[in-house]
């Protein structure tokens, strides 16, 4: 689907249709020997790097910040050459390994004292939250606030407590969007398309125009027309659009069964994991995966505002699919000793 989805774009640009599917292919494999060393060894000694990772985290989106790429007047990449590194997918990992380690060693203060055991766990939260807002990136920051509210729910964080916490983020969320011009734009081309069709309401309308001519069984594999400059982000963002339409309503859904039996496999690690770190480390890389799978087809499908976040595993993109894969290494690790 990279292939399909990119060819067009990258040899006009790059005068070499196969571009994004080398480059692709050199990630997939990275990745893969990535997974398999993170499967070699305890994951339990993660707890003992748990703030050094994190410490490592906010130190790389603070020199984004000054030193990244900027593209699309956003500064969310550092450029090795023709590859690139986006921090603010470690930054989900490493923020996912601390949260564990902290519930792991503090469940019975989360449960009786909000100073103790959750403010503590807000604070670095609104930190990492800050910093890859001011990329900016609101898709991230959304995904990251939500597992880590699920990971304390779950922990048996009162719901009072973490109801107020949502008010306020809602509240946050709320200036953020009202503030800003084009996320502002973003939300009101959600509600109605056809206002601004030609720059707001442009990817949502040719999304919908993908996904709907389509049908049942799709144009065919490589026919997709919204690819051909239609359809901003194709081979990113937007490749459940032309899954669809090239692959049509049965292609969406295969992907769409893929990702719910994963998710499903992913949750049986979490319930028989040997121990509360292994439990809250599987939960948290279930979720990411799952709300950034469930957020990118949401947007594609016209149901969620756009946000800019990759499909796991299928989009293009270098950083998510290492750290994705690195998940998943882990997901497998905590597997072994259940």
């Amino acid at each position: 689907m990279i292939y399909s989805s990119s060819y067009i774009y990258a040899q006009t640009k790059y005068n070499d249709g196969m571009f994004f599917l080398k480059k692709h292919i050199i990630f997939l494999a990275l990745s893969i020997i990535l997974m398999f060393l993170v499967m070699s060894f305890d994951y339990r000694l993660l707890r003992d790097k748990a703030k050094g990772l994190l410490l490592l985290a906010f130190l790389l989106l603070i020199l984004v910040l000054f030193i990244g790429k900027e593209s699309g007047g956003a500064k969310r990449w550092f450029r090795f050459g023709f590859l690139s590194f986006q921090p603010s997918e470690f930054a989900n990992l490493a923020l996912i390994v601390y949260v564990a380690d902290f519930i792991s060693r503090k469940r019975e203060l989360i449960k009786e004292d909000f100073f103790k055991g959750i403010l503590p766990v807000l604070f670095v939260l609104a930190g990492m939250v800050f910093l890859v807002l001011l990329q900016p990136d609101l898709g991230t920051t959304f995904a990251l606030g939500a597992v880590v509210i699920l990971m304390l729910f779950v922990a048996g964080a009162p719901a009072r407590e973490l109801l107020f916490i949502l008010i306020i983020s809602f509240i946050a969320f709320y200036i953020l969007i009202s503030s800003s011009p084009y996320r502002k734009a973003r939300i009101m081309a959600f509600i109605n398309p056809w206002q601004d069709p030609k720059k707001a309401g442009f990817q949502i309308i040719q999304s919908n125009i993908a996904l709907g001519s389509g049908g049942l069984f799709g144009r065919g594999l490589g026919h997709s027309r919204q690819k051909l400059f239609y359809l901003p982000a194709s081979h990113t963002d937007f490749i459940f659009s032309i899954i669809g339409e090239e692959l049509g309503l049965l292609g969406t859904l295969s992907v769409c069964l893929l990702f719910l039996n994963l998710i499903l496999q992913m949750f049986k690690v979490v319930r028989f994991a040997g121990d509360t770190f292994g439990t809250f480390l599987s939960l948290g890389i279930t979720l990411i995966i799952g709300l950034k799978a469930i957020i990118n087809m949401g947007v594609s499908c016209g149901i969620l505002p756009t946000k800019g976040l990759p499909l796991p595993f299928i989009s293009y993109g270098g950083s998510s699919l290492v750290f994705d894969m690195v998940g998943i290494g882990l997901i497998l690790n905590i597997s072994r000793f259940a």
